[in-house]
C-alpha cells in the first residue's frame, strides 16, 4: 500500500508547479503523505526522499534524469509526467495525469527497469556518479580536441582522437549518442554503447560492449576537459586523470501503464514528432 509519495518537478516550466500543487492535492486525498520540491534543488529532495513509495517526476526527460539521481539508490519507482517536447522516458501527459495517477497509487501498473552506469575519477576524492543516459569526457571551452586513451577490461582499445566520447545506456542511445550517429538500444538491454563524437583520423565506429564491461579512459589534453555526467554534472578533468566507467549497482525503475513491448511503436512516433 502506497504511503508516501514525492512530486518532483521543473521550476523553469511554469505550468509545472501548478501541476504539482494539484498534484499533492489529488494524491492527499487518498490519505497518502505528500512532498513537493523542485527537481533542481537534489540535495533537498534528498532528505525528504527516505520511506517514499512513489515519485512523480513533472517535466520531460531531463527532469527524469534528476528525479532517477534522487530516487535510484533506494530503488524507488518513478512516474513520468511529460510537460516537455520529447518524453522518450514519461509515461503520462499532463491532459491526464490527475485523473490516471490514483491507479497507480492503488497499485495498477507495472516497473521497467533501466540500467545505469557507474563513474569514478581516478585519484580524487569525489564519490562515484551515476548515470541514467550517459557518461561523457569532452573538450571544454576550448575547440581543440583532446586525446582520450580507453582501456576495455584491462586491455588497450585504441586512442581517440576525437571531441569527445560517449558512454551511454541503453536509454541514453535515444539522446546524445543518437545524435552523435550512434545505434539504438531496446530499453530493457544493459549493454554499455561508446560512441566518439567527430573523430580526427582515429576510429569512429560506434561499439556496444558487454554489460559486464569495465571501461578505463585516460584523458591527454593541453587545455581543460570535461566529465559530464546525464550532461547536467560537470566536472574540469585536466591532463592524465583517468575514469573508469562500468554498469551502476542501481537501476532506475519507471512505472508504466502500457505493455512492456510498447517501445518501438513510441520510438518513432516521438522520432516523428521531433523532426
Amino acid at each position: 500500500m502506497t504511503k508516501k509519495v514525492g512530486v518532483l518537478f521543473q521550476s523553469k516550466i511554469e505550468a509545472a508547479g501548478d501541476l504539482a500543487q494539484q498534484m499533492a492535492k489529488v494524491v492527499g486525498a487518498l490519505d497518502v503523505d505528500v512532498w513537493t520540491c523542485s527537481a533542481w534543488d537534489e540535495d533537498r529532495a534528498r532528505e525528504q526522499v527516505e520511506g517514499t513509495d512513489i515519485v512523480i517526476c513533472l517535466g520531460g526527460d531531463g527532469t527524469i534524469l534528476r528525479a532517477s539521481r534522487v530516487a535510484s539508490p533506494l530503488s524507488i519507482p518513478i512516474l513520468g509526467v511529460n510537460l516537455g517536447r520529447i518524453g522518450f522516458m514519461t509515461e503520462l501527459n499532463d491532459a491526464d495525469a490527475l485523473s490516471r495517477v490514483p491507479d497507480f497509487i492503488k497499485g495498477k501498473g507495472w516497473v521497467e527497469e533501466r540500467a545505469m552506469l557507474q563513474s569514478e575519477l581516478e585519484a580524487s576524492d569525489k564519490p562515484a556518479f551515476y548515470a541514467l543516459n550517459d557518461v561523457v569526457i569532452g573538450r571544454g571551452a576550448m575547440c581543440r580536441l583532446i586525446r582520450i586513451k580507453a582501456a576495455v577490461y584491462g586491455e588497450l582499445l585504441t586512442t581517440y582522437k576525437c571531441d569527445g566520447l560517449i558512454l551511454a545506456t541503453a536509454t541514453g542511445s535515444t539522446a546524445y549518442a543518437l545524435a552523435a550517429g550512434g545505434p539504438i538500444l531496446h530499453p530493457h538491454s544493459g549493454e554499455i554503447l561508446m560512441k566518439p563524437i567527430a573523430a580526427h583520423l582515429s576510429f569512429g565506429t560506434a561499439l556496444v560492449l558487454p554489460a559486464d564491461a569495465t571501461v578505463e579512459l585516460e584523458v591527454n589534453t593541453t587545455h581543460q576537459a570535461m566529465l559530464s555526467i546525464d550532461g547536467q554534472v560537470e566536472v574540469p578533468l585536466s591532463d592524465g586523470d583517468i575514469i573508469r566507467v562500468k554498469r551502476s549497482p542501481h537501476v532506475t525503475r519507471l512505472l508504466r501503464a502500457q505493455r512492456p513491448m510498447f517501445f518501438y511503436g513510441t520510438l518513432m512516433r516521438k522520432l516523428e514528432k521531433r523532426e
